[in-house]
């Protein structure tokens, strides 16, 4: 009879995985803090608004972020208290609304980038090493994010 349960390798593989995650979004984070900058999930929510053209709903967006959010209105209303983004009414649902992104939310966004790229590179790259040590680990990773 075949066991339910992971081999000792698959228990070791997902723990790695999981304190990986968490030390690079750690010390990713440490860095764009340092450079005087919000959080990480508001450079999330801006990036994600800004590939949609500018707007999208609530739902829509939770479904785009890279960052588990537990509650993205509260983390929206931050953005808009800080001008970075604006809530509108949605037209075809009274009840609903869009989420808009602003110029200066737009301009936060491009200057978080080069900090956080360069935490990427610091913090992932120079493990990782070459791009096809890079590429080898994103096609490893691929059946884990690609809904299979």
């Amino acid at each position: 009879m075949q066991t339910l349960l992971p081999s000792e390798s698959v228990v070791r593989a997902w723990v790695r995985l999981v304190k990986a995650q968490r030390r690079a979004l750690r010390l990713i984070e440490a860095d764009i803090k340092a450079a005087g900058f919000p959080a990480l999930a508001w450079y999330d929510i801006l990036l994600e608004l800004k590939r949609a053209g500018g707007t999208l709903r609530p739902q829509e967006l939770e479904d785009r972020l890279l960052l588990a959010q537990h509650n993205v209105s509260r983390m929206i209303d931050r953005l808009a208290d800080a001008g970075l983004v604006e809530r509108r009414p949605f037209a075809d649902d009274a009840r609903g609304q869009i989420i808009e992104l602003t110029a200066a939310g737009r301009d936060l966004q491009q200057r978080m980038w080069p900090v956080y790229g360069a935490a990427i590179k610091r913090h992932i790259g120079a493990l990782v090493g070459d791009d096809q040590n890079a590429d080898t680990l994103w096609r490893a990773l691929a059946p884990l994010t690609d809904g299979h």
